[in-house]
C-alpha cells in the first residue's frame, strides 16, 4: 500500500512537471489540453466593407482548409489546438461568431471552415481595439481547455477611436499572460471609413497593440493580401515561432511585410523609409476628436 501511495504521488509530480515545463495552466479536470488557445479578433467596424469583410473571412476560411496550417496544428506537442472567431467594432459591439472548437487534423480544421464561411455578417460604427481585447480575455476563462499559450490576434484596418487607450487594454492582457498579436491592414479604402484612416498602421500597431510573450506581427497590405498573410501568420502563431529575419525578406522583397517585437528584425516599409515614426497611441483618438468635436 505504501509503495503504491509512494508511486502515485511520483506519477503525479511528473506530470506537474510536464505540464509546468510546456507551460500548460493548471486547470480543471476535464480542461482538454492544447498546445494554443487563440481568440481569432477580426474588424468589423464601417471602415471594412462587404467585399472586404468577405475577404476577411475568405481568408480565414482558406487558411484553416491550408494543408499547412493543419500540419503547423498537428506537429504540436499535443496535436490540437483550440480556436474562437470574435467580430468587433465600436464600443459595445462584441459578437462571438464560433465559439471555442478543438481543431486537430483536417477534418476538424475544414468543418470549422465550412461552419465560419456559413455565418452571417454584421457590421458596426467606429473602431474600439481596448474594447474587443477587454471583451475576449475573460473568455480564456473556463472555455474547457487548458493551453500552454494563450493568444489573441487582432486584425484590423484601422486605429482605436473609441473606448480606452488601446495601449491599456493591450498591458492589462499581457499582466494576465495573454499574448496579442496583430495583422495590420494596410488599405485607406475610399468609404466612409476612409476619413479616419492613419498612415503608418504598421508601425501603430507595433507600438500600441501587440505584447506579450512572442508577439509579433504580419502586416498584410491591402485586402487582396489578407489571404496570404494570415495563412502564414496562422502558421507562426500554432508553431509558437516568430518570423524570420525581414533583412532577409528586404532582400527578396517577398510580402507581406513582418515585424517581430523582440530582436533586430525590421519591417520592409520600416527599411524603406526610415524616416517614418510609430503615431502616438491616441492618433485615432485625435483624428476623431479634430473630425467630430469631443463628445460625438
Amino acid at each position: 500500500m505504501i509503495c503504491r501511495r509512494i508511486a502515485a504521488s511520483i506519477f503525479a509530480a511528473l506530470i506537474l512537471a510536464v505540464m509546468t515545463l510546456f507551460g500548460a495552466r493548471i486547470a480543471g479536470a476535464t480542461d482538454q489540453p492544447v498546445d494554443l488557445e487563440l481568440i481569432i479578433s477580426v474588424d468589423v467596424s464601417w471602415s471594412v466593407d462587404s467585399e472586404e469583410a468577405q475577404l476577411q473571412r475568405s481568408g480565414y476560411v482558406a487558411a484553416f482548409s491550408d494543408p499547412k496550417v493543419v500540419e503547423a496544428i498537428t506537429s504540436g506537442f499535443m496535436g490540437r489546438i483550440a480556436v474562437l472567431y470574435h467580430e468587433w467594432a465600436g464600443m459595445g459591439h462584441n459578437k462571438v461568431v464560433l465559439e471555442w472548437t478543438l481543431i486537430e487534423d483536417m477534418a476538424t480544421a475544414k468543418a470549422f471552415a465550412a461552419k465560419l464561411l456559413r455565418q452571417p455578417f454584421d457590421s458596426a460604427y467606429r473602431t474600439s481595439i481596448s474594447d474587443a481585447i477587454d471583451y475576449v480575455v475573460p473568455l480564456f476563462s473556463e472555455n474547457g481547455f487548458a493551453g500552454r499559450r494563450r493568444v489573441i490576434d487582432v486584425s484590423g484596418d484601422g486605429a482605436n477611436n473609441s473606448g480606452r487607450l488601446v495601449n491599456f487594454a493591450r498591458d492589462d492582457a499581457v499582466a494576465q499572460g495573454v499574448t496579442i498579436n496583430g495583422l495590420p491592414i494596410l488599405d485607406q479604402g475610399v468609404g466612409r471609413g476612409s476619413r479616419m484612416w492613419v498612415p503608418d498602421l504598421d508601425l501603430y500597431y507595433k507600438k500600441c497593440v501587440i505584447g506579450g510573450r512572442g508577439a509579433f506581427m504580419v502586416v498584410a497590405n491591402g485586402f487582396d493580401d489578407f489571404a496570404n498573410a494570415v495563412r502564414r501568420k496562422l502558421v507562426l502563431e500554432i508553431a509558437g515561432r516568430q518570423p524570420v529575419d525581414n533583412r532577409e525578406r528586404e532582400a527578396s522583397r517577398r510580402l507581406p511585410i513582418e515585424v517581430a517585437m523582440a530582436g533586430a528584425a525590421v519591417g520592409l516599409l520600416a527599411q524603406a523609409a526610415p524616416g517614418r515614426a510609430a503615431p502616438p497611441c491616441d492618433i485615432g483618438e485625435q483624428r476623431w476628436l479634430e473630425r467630430y468635436g469631443e463628445g460625438y
